[in-house]
């Protein structure tokens, strides 16, 4: 990797980079390939997962609650005839 790699990156992401800038993401990158390498060579074929595949998930539970136009108005800070007011957002 070279300070052109980068400078296609920068312009795929267009982002405008100063030279010291480019200098520090070549640094970066070559720390990130590095370690890529790395882990790339680690044998995980004797790794055993220590999770079970059993769903944890909680059956859903139909709760009844009670929505009516006057509870949710209620609940907002301000309203009028019967409206929610907001602020303007334009």
């Amino acid at each position: 990797m070279d300070i052109k790699d980068v400078e296609n990156l920068a312009n795929l992401a267009r982002i405008e980079l100063g030279e010291d800038e480019k200098k520090a993401m070549l640094k970066d990158m070559e720390g990130i390939l590095e370690y890529v390498k790395q882990i790339e060579g680690v044998k995980v074929d004797d790794v055993k997962a220590e999770y079970s595949l059993t769903n944890i998930w909680r059956e859903d539970v139909l709760e009844p609650r009670e929505f009516s136009k006057e509870l949710i108005i209620g609940q907002f800070p301000d309203a009028q005839d019967g409206f929610v007011k907001v602020k303007k957002i334009l």
